[in-house]
C-alpha cells in the first residue's frame, strides 16, 4: 500500500504561484508514474499533469500548458506541481496519484493510489 500525502495548497491571488508537493509515506516513488488531478466543486475530477517514472513522458492538460510544470526530484521521493499565473478557475482540490506500471498517463482509472488532496483557492 502506498500512502500519498499532498502539501502546498492554500489561498493565492490571481496571477500568483503555488508549488504543490506529493510524497509517499515511508517509501520512494522511483518506479511509479505520477499524476496530478483536480476537482472543483460540482465538477468531475479532471487530469492536470503526469510524469513517467523516468522523468520523461510528461503531459499536461491544455488549460495548464505554459503555466504549470510537473517534476520529480532526483531521489524520486517527491513529485511537484509548480503552478504559475493562477486563475480563479484553477480553484479546486488537487490530488496526486501513482500508478505501478510507471507510465505517464492521463487516465484516472490507470492510477492505483491517490492522496487525500490539497485545497487550492485562487481569489482576490
Amino acid at each position: 500500500q502506498v500512502q500519498l500525502v499532498e502539501s502546498g495548497g492554500g489561498l493565492v491571488q490571481p496571477g500568483g504561484s503555488l508549488r504543490l508537493s506529493c510524497a509517499a509515506s515511508g517509501r520512494t516513488l522511483s518506479n511509479y508514474g505520477m499524476g496530478w488531478f483536480r476537482q472543483a466543486p460540482g465538477k468531475q475530477r479532471e487530469f492536470v499533469a503526469t510524469i513517467a517514472w523516468n522523468g520523461y513522458s510528461i503531459y499536461y492538460a491544455d488549460f495548464v500548458k505554459g503555466r504549470f510544470t510537473i517534476s520529480r526530484d532526483r531521489a524520486k521521493t517527491t513529485v511537484y506541481l509548480q503552478m504559475n499565473s493562477l486563475k480563479p478557475e484553477d480553484t479546486a482540490v488537487y490530488y496526486c496519484a501513482a500508478n505501478i506500471v510507471g507510465a505517464g498517463t492521463v487516465v484516472a482509472g490507470e492510477y492505483n493510489y491517490w492522496g487525500q488532496g490539497t485545497q487550492v483557492t485562487v481569489s482576490s
